[in-house]
């Protein structure tokens, strides 16, 4: 059936309305420049930004208790010798000042005496973390910028739209096109630049912490425009994600915070504390990074010690109600509502995909190497090397998100190719595409494909699983190939699950065949055939697209 085409001309479009996405269109707004702000959920609503419920990581100088060069060596130390130091250093340089613009914007940071509140976390060497108030520190950060976003009239806001590729004129990021899915209509966007701040790919995996679009668009949209991919062998997994028991409404990583305010202790099935066991020392405190105790309980489970639900024991029983409250405030309650009592329970923990510290290879103005494509946040790749280190998630998407905005608006200044809707024809065209798929079950393929991430691409790997899973994964994708349901209809679901799954097999590919490449373990990258470090692989890996293909390189980490 023909579909109409709606096409849309702006100086900035920013793809994806997490913190990073909010963060880029209202700094290029404020340099001049008119914006398209896009998302395919509500803007300023969905993305990991508004999940995160934790603190934010900031070389704050105030009392002379610390500084961003700390924090700064601390960023390579988790990364273990493959960030990028020219990014590192601006997430650590710049994160102050964005933490302060967002004071003065009231999101409300915690203060004590006047004084920001700094809590200690996981690979840092002093408390550092700022947080705003017991677990509502992203939701806080989100409403904040969505009040700056509604009061510059420059920022024009298109929700529900699945953006499908990024346009290009003469090997330049022209802008993009997308199915706005409640209409059913193609819609294509011209613009001067072009910033991806789509997020990661967790919702790749089984169990996973994210949002329902986070499954890697931003990634597979670049591969495609000609940009490099770096470190995607690198998923983090979060160590004490909730397993049981039941837990509704309720953030399933939420227990980082309780555990280093109160040193909850990590027990196997046999209620003995084990990370020392691992080549680190836990002591009741949460001191050891995301990586170690995510190796040290999936080892625990393996050698049998696991808890009845297949994990470990997380407890608090040596705390009283008042501490818990003290460190929980209303999330005491909500857990009683959940029939979990602390102080007399210890709840299961098990690792849970949480964060991707691979993606688009930007330099330090979140430049791409296709001229007139930034990117931003998560979606960015090098800053973080093999591990993230706590709390740097939020201050990256509101430093990068500041960069990328930044440069966008100058590029669109300078003069940027600019194109007309016949530039988009080809790619609206093929979203008219469409075979009849009546058998088509998207349903099954994404739990298929989850399946597959989870059991062959987790937190240990062997050649022989990621040489598996790549098999799988081509499979899929050969089959999505002749089952493409045809634009057209409103809220078509069968549609835009069509298009995470294309996207999803050609991003787990990346994963998997990265990992495949590495042969050595390295943070969040664990070769159970190849344990421990190898010299020979401290460089990154670039992934390029060449003729519907993967290639990889290996690239120098810059000194």
């Amino acid at each position: 059936m023909p579909v109409d085409t709606v096409h849309l001309s702006t100086d900035v479009l920013v793809i994806g309305s997490g913190g990073a996405g909010m963060y880029a269109a209202i700094e290029a707004a404020r340099r001049g420049r008119r914006v398209i702000l896009v998302d395919r959920s509500l803007i300023g609503r969905g993305g990991a930004t508004v999940m995160a419920q934790m603190t934010v990581a900031v070389g704050l100088e105030e009392g002379g208790l610390d500084h961003p060069e700390h924090h700064y060596v601390d960023t390579l130390a988790a990364g273990r010798g493959l960030c990028d130091p020219a990014i590192a250093r601006l997430l650590c340089e710049e994160g102050p000042a964005r933490i302060r613009e967002m004071d003065a914007w009231g999101v409300g940071w915690a203060r004590e005496d006047g004084a920001y509140k700094r809590a200690f976390a996981p690979g840092h060497d002093r408390p550092r973390c700022v947080y705003v108030d017991f677990l509502n520190t992203g939701p806080a950060v989100s409403k904040t910028l969505r009040v700056q976003l509604n009061r510059i009239p420059e920022i024009r806001r298109v929700g529900d739209l699945l953006v499908t590729a990024l346009a290009l004129r003469a090997g330049d990021c022209v802008g993009a096109v997308g199915l706005h899915l409640s209409s059913g209509r193609t819609v294509s966007i011209a613009a001067g630049a072009t910033v991806v701040a789509t997020g990661g790919l967790t919702r790749m995996y089984h169990r996973n912490s994210a949002s329902a679009n986070m499954m890697g668009d931003g990634y597979a949209l670049a591969l495609a425009a000609g940009a490099e991919l770096i470190d995607m062998e690198f998923v983090q997994f979060f160590p004490i994600g909730h397993l049981a028991p039941r837990l509704v409404g309720m953030d399933p990583i939420m227990w980082d915070p309780f555990r280093y305010k109160l040193g909850g202790r990590l027990l196997n099935g046999q209620r003995e504390e084990f990370i020392d066991r691992y080549g680190s020392k836990d002591e009741g405190r949460y001191i050891v990074t995301r990586d170690v105790a995510t190796f040290a309980i999936v080892k625990e489970v393996e050698a049998g010690r696991g808890s009845p639900h297949g994990g470990a024991y997380l407890s608090f029983e040596h705390c009283s109600e008042a501490e818990l409250r003290a460190a929980g405030g209303p999330v005491i309650d909500r857990l009683a509502a959940n029939g979990i009592d602390l102080t007399r329970q210890a709840i299961e923990v098990a690792p849970i995909a949480h964060y991707h510290m691979g993606g688009v290879r930007v330099d330090a103005s979140m430049a791409t190497r296709v001229p007139g494509l930034f990117a931003a946040g998560e979606a960015v790749g090098g800053a973080n090397g093999a591990n993230r280190l706590s709390g740097n998630a939020i201050t990256e998407a509101l430093v990068f998100g500041c960069a990328a905005g930044a440069s966008a608006a100058a590029q669109a200044e300078a003069g940027a190719t600019r194109a007309d809707a016949s530039a988009f024809r080809g790619e609206t065209d093929r979203l008219r595409e469409g075979n009849a798929a009546p058998d088509f079950n998207p349903a099954a393929m994404v739990e298929q494909l989850q399946a597959t991430m989870q059991d062959d691409v987790g937190p240990f790997r062997t050649a022989a699983s990621l040489e598996r899973a790549l098999a799988r994964l081509g499979a899929l994708r050969a089959e999505l190939s002749s089952r493409k349901p045809q634009t057209g209809r409103p809220y078509d679901g069968a549609l835009a699950d069509w298009h995470d799954l294309h996207t999803m097999t050609r991003v787990g590919e990346c994963v998997a065949a990265a990992a495949l490449a590495r042969t050595e373990s390295r943070g969040a990258h664990q070769r159970e055939d190849h344990p421990g470090l190898d010299d020979a692989w401290r460089v990154n890996q670039l992934l390029t697209l060449e003729r519907g293909s993967l290639r990889i390189e290996r690239h120098a980490t810059p000194q």
